[in-house]
């Protein structure tokens, strides 16, 4: 029998303040919304009631739990060996982006089929459209390089009746391009958003996930694991150049498409590439660039975004 509150630590205060994700999970009800979860709880040494975050399969009844409770998404599951991403921190980057869709004079955020977001690099879990239609009932395009990805993204959306008609799968066929091959020439779109690989290499890759695992299980303790990922295709972690190489390109691309966008955004996990995407993208014409920071847990990430008019 388990002992203690059935709650585990969430995120931090510096979520933002639209996020569901805040204070603490209750372990309790995300188990009446999806029963599965409750096999995997465990009482630390504090006897308080958590999860292992080192296990993935708990971490994917968690997220699976969260996802049926936050975003009544019934049907969600990704093969094994695919990213199973930090929801909360996911939350994050869709409300920080609707903010960009706010006025100053009128600070309701847009919500509605109207507000038409693509997001590049969706994975087999699809989880920014899901955050994003539910959240705000924006609709989305979704794309992917890997067809088994894009397969699986599309029964996920094909499953759940609230997302059949919020959100459309398109493959990537050119692993060079971002946008060309996606954008039609009769889209338009209030966001673009990406969460791009940033290891350079298959090996370098493989070696963070090893310091990651590594560091976990030295803190076998109650903390929330949002700043871990599990698994991960090639195409989710790394590409030849790395993060800088994909940005440039995305920046590149973008110029083509600055009728059609309103405005350009992506995580850029490296601070250091932050400065020279700057640079470019004024080279480039960008008429507005911003670099928002958000803080999950210990992680900070950065969005970049840009206009052209």
């Amino acid at each position: 029998m388990l002992h203690g509150t059935v709650f585990v630590k969430s995120r931090t205060p510096s979520l933002h303040p639209r996020n569901p994700h805040q204070g603490r999970y209750d372990l309790e009800a995300l188990c009446l919304s999806s029963p599965t979860l409750r096999s995997y709880l465990k009482s630390n040494p504090k006897r308080e009631t958590t999860i292992d975050f080192s296990d993935s399969k708990a971490v994917l009844q968690l997220n699976k739990a969260l996802l049926a409770h936050y975003y009544k998404i019934a049907n969600w599951q990704i093969p094994e060996g695919y990213l199973c991403p930090p929801i909360p921190g996911r939350a994050d980057y869709i409300h920080y982006i609707a903010d960009l869709l706010t006025p100053a004079d009128h600070p309701e955020v847009p919500t509605g089929r109207n507000t038409q977001v693509l997001d590049i690099g969706t994975g087999a879990n699809c989880i920014y459209p899901i955050i994003g239609s539910q959240s705000y009932g924006w609709k989305f395009v979704a794309t992917d390089i890997d067809p088994v990805a894009v397969k699986v993204a599309e029964v996920i959306v094909q499953s759940n009746p609230r997302l059949r008609k919020l959100v459309k799968l398109r493959l990537q066929k050119n692993p060079d391009a971002v946008f060309k091959g996606i954008i039609k020439p009769s889209d338009h779109f209030e966001l673009t958003m990406c969460n791009p690989p940033f290891h350079a290499s298959l090996a370098e890759a493989k070696a963070a996930n090893q310091r990651k695992r590594s560091n976990l299980n030295q803190r076998k303790t109650a903390r929330h694991g949002n700043d871990l990922n599990f698994g991960g295709q090639n195409a989710e972690l790394w590409c030849a150049d790395g993060e800088i190489g994909f940005l440039t390109r995305m920046a590149k691309e973008s110029v083509d498409y600055s009728r059609q966008v309103y405005c350009f955004t992506s995580l850029v996990s490296k601070r250091e590439n932050v400065a020279p995407l700057k640079k470019l993208l004024s080279r480039l014409g960008a008429q507005k660039i911003d670099v928002i920071n958000m803080s999950q847990g210990q992680k900070v990430s950065r969005l970049l975004t840009w206009r052209f008019f």
